[in-house]
């Protein structure tokens, strides 16, 4: 990989960015950032990737909160990553419930076909980084190189998938980045 074209890094939102809950994130004011995760964020912009969210929000689908309420937990989320100095490109999402068997939800790769459409790359150029099994199958799925933080359900994901699958683990989104960068992938 070279950044002769970007490198994508996609991230999932809830665990990976910010504290997850079993009750979902339902309003901006429930949105926490992990802490380390805006700086790594910024850490990639300066390094030259390009940052995307891939998220599921079933929350909406499930009539818990309304996508102007998702909007909103967006824009609080992208207002403090832009105050730590970093940028996400663009944020790809997912309402469907689980019963609704779309090919968006992950662990379907629906969103990285999205993503891989809206820059121009191939999966070759995008790295996943997240903390649930669904997002390790969707990169898995296409042939993108997947990264488990032990954030959010990731301790948990790691113990239940360790023996049947290598993963390339790391306790949380700063530490894959700088991991990251230390590849000398992008400079």
């Amino acid at each position: 990989m070279t950044l002769e074209q970007s490198t994508v890094v996609v991230l999932d939102r809830d665990g990976v960015i910010n504290e997850d809950s079993p009750d979902f994130i339902k309003t901006p004011d429930e949105w926490h950032a992990i802490p380390g995760s805006l700086e790594a964020i910024a850490k990639l912009k300066q390094a030259g990737y390009e940052v995307a969210i891939a998220t599921n929000q079933s929350g909406v689908g499930r009539g818990l909160f309304s996508i102007n309420t998702l909007w909103d937990i967006h824009q609080k989320m992208l207002g403090e990553i832009l105050a730590n100095g970093g940028y996400i490109k663009r944020i790809f999402f997912c309402l469907h419930t689980p019963e609704d068997n779309c090919d968006c939800r992950k662990p379907k790769p629906g969103l990285l076909y999205q993503i891989a459409e809206h820059f121009a790359c191939g999966f070759d150029h995008m790295i996943m980084i997240g903390d649930a099994a669904r997002d390790l199958e969707a990169a898995n799925a296409v042939g993108v190189r997947s990264i488990l933080v032990r954030t959010g359900k990731g301790v948990q994901t790691e113990t239940d998938l360790k023996q049947t699958k290598q993963l390339e683990v790391y306790d949380d989104l700063a530490a894959a980045v700088t991991a990251l960068l230390a590849e000398g992938i992008a400079n």
